[in-house]
């Protein structure tokens, strides 16, 4: 399935896969990401995604996978923020540095797992304003790209 999705006015070109024990390969923007479905605990009335397998899905095994993905936070435009409250693992850009839609600019633990913090645009680093180490709180701004 194909979607075309708009988040704060950015535009985001979405495939979604076939879903097979729990996972999912997603595609956006051309980058391809492997994401879990959990149990939805919400009320029948709240959904907004189907809760049922299309048929032709592989039935799920009775073990789960040994290890879950990382999960992958893609920013705003112009701006990479703190999806989550976390503590920042890595910086893997400098000011100064290039970077393209997708690119991993950082990485955070939150409740206990890596967070790839990845770039939507294509730009110049202008500014970081967190260090390895620093706790952030949900929508601090991590670093500018410009």
């Amino acid at each position: 399935m194909r979607y075309q999705l708009s988040i704060n006015e950015q535009q985001f070109a979405v495939e979604i896969g076939e879903v097979a024990a729990g996972y999912v390969q997603v595609s956006v923007n051309g980058s391809p990401y492997t994401v879990f479905i959990g149990k939805d605990e919400a009320p029948a009335a709240s959904r907004t995604a189907p809760t049922s397998v299309p048929p032709q899905a592989p039935a799920i095994p009775k073990t789960p996978p040994a290890a879950a993905p990382k999960r992958v936070c893609v920013a705003g435009a112009g701006t990479v923020t703190a999806p989550i409250p976390g503590l920042i693992l890595r910086i893997n850009v400098a000011v100064g540095d290039t970077v393209t839609p997708g690119r991993t600019v950082a990485v955070m633990e939150a409740m206990k797992m890596e967070n790839n913090l990845t770039s939507a645009v294509s730009g110049t680093v202008q500014e970081i304003r967190v260090q390895k180490g620093s706790e952030v709180a949900t929508g601090d701004v991590i670093m500018v790209i410009a």
